[in-house]
C-alpha cells in the first residue's frame, strides 16, 4: 500500500515518535508498505511520520548515491534507533524532503556516525556509518525526533522561504506523488 505523505504544517512532523515493542505481522506490512511509498516517491528515505505513523521507525535508499566514487549505499530499516555518535568535520549538502517539496537548502552535518538500531524482525545492532548512507540517516532520525530539515538552516533562509513553506501547507504544490494536508488550512 502506498500511503500519502504528509505535507509541512502537519504537527505529526513536530512529534517526538513512541518506541516500536511489537514486531508482528502487522509491523513488517508497515515496513514493506514504508518501501513501497518511498519507492514510489523517489525518496532516499522515509520516516514513519511522514505517513502519519507516530513511532520510532524510518528507512534509507542510499544505494542511488553509489556511482559517486567509493559510497556503497544501504537499503534498510531502522527501528528504534539512537545515535550514539557523530564525528568528523560538519560538510555542507544540499538537502530536500518529500514532506517539504520544491525547497533546498544546505545543511551542515557530521559525517560519520555510530547508530544503535533494530531492526524490522527486532533483532538489535550498532554499526558505523558514513558519508551520504551517514546524511540520509541523520535526515530520517531528525524526523523521529520531531525536527525538520529547514530547522537546521538560518533564520534569514527560513524567512526566504516562508511564503513556500506557507503553500505547501495550504496545499499549493505540484508534485507526481500523493500528499496529504492538514484539514482546515
Amino acid at each position: 500500500m502506498i500511503y500519502p505523505i504528509r505535507a509541512f504544517g502537519d504537527p505529526i512532523l513536530r512529534a517526538t515518535c513512541q518506541e516500536i515493542i511489537v514486531f508482528d505481522d502487522d509491523f513488517k506490512k508497515l515496513v514493506a508498505d514504508m518501501y513501497e511509498t518511498m519507492d514510489a516517491s523517489d525518496g532516499v528515505g522515509l520516516a514513519a511520520p511522514q505517513i502519519g505513523k507516530n513511532v520510532r521507525l524510518f528507512l534509507i535508499d542510499s544505494t542511488v548515491f553509489d556511482s559517486e566514487k567509493e559510497h556503497n549505499g544501504v537499503r534498510k530499516a531502522f527501528v528504534n534507533p539512537q545515535i550514539l555518535e557523530e564525528t568528523g568535520e560538519e560538510w555542507a549538502f544540499e538537502e530536500g524532503c518529500l514532506s517539504i517539496p520544491d525547497v533546498r537548502e544546505d545543511v551542515l552535518r557530521k559525517p560519520n556516525l555510530v547508530l544503535k538500531y533494530q531492526d524490522e524482525t527486532g533483532q538489535h545492532f550498532q554499526e558505523y556509518f558514513d558519508g551520504m548512507s551517514a546524511r540520509v540517516i541523520q535526515h530520517e532520525y531528525d524526523h523521529i525526533e520531531g525536527v525538520l530539515f529547514i530547522d537546521h538552516i538560518s533564520a534569514f533562509k527560513r524567512q526566504l522561504i516562508k511564503s513556500k513553506l506557507t503553500n505547501i501547507s495550504k496545499g499549493k504544490v505540484n508534485v507526481r506523488y500523493r500528499m496529504k494536508f492538514q484539514k482546515g488550512k
